[in-house]
């Protein structure tokens, strides 16, 4: 079965290109999140006039993926301790969290979340949010790390 799971950790680039290499990733899309205004584009998000998040929507196969696997493997790869930040990227559209369409996955995020902050120096500042909308980027941002593989990240590939 398929499910949705959104997920914010810094520039949404090299987040889908990470995401996109996790088996039981059916589908990535980055868009934003979470925007106080319908359809934002990238200029606005940029000026911080929509408090919008950066962040992929990724829609993965549950019988093979776990949820916590997912949050596993972003920890792995950003920090959770960045508030408003990642690498080199500063705003508050690069915040990272998790923004849930099934209520039940609160509980489990929340619970790995919890967990994995018990090995981590500082203070989670992962938001763990009800997804309120997403609007998808414009195209040339989609998949961008693979129409330009020379792009430096903030995540290793």
């Amino acid at each position: 079965m398929s499910k949705k799971i959104y997920v914010a950790g810094g520039c949404f680039w090299g987040v889908q290109a990470y995401l996109k290499k996790i088996n039981g990733v059916i589908k990535t899309q980055v868009g934003y999140a979470n925007s106080k205004i319908k359809n934002p584009s990238y200029e606005l998000v940029k000026a911080h006039v929509t408090d919008a998040v950066e962040a992929v929507e990724v829609i993965y196969d549950e019988n093979f993926l776990k949820l916590e696997t997912i949050v596993e493997k972003i920890f792995s790869v950003i920090d959770p301790t960045a508030k408003d930040y990642q690498g080199p990227d500063y705003g508050r559209q690069y915040r990272n969290g998790f923004y849930y369409v099934n209520e039940e996955d609160k509980e489990t995020l929340e619970k790995t979340i919890s967990y994995l902050a018990k090995n981590i120096k500082g203070q989670i500042a992962t938001e763990i949010m009800k997804l309120q909308n997403f609007y998808l980027a414009e195209e040339y941002h989609q998949d961008y790390v693979d129409k330009h593989p020379e792009t430096i990240c903030h995540i290793k590939f």
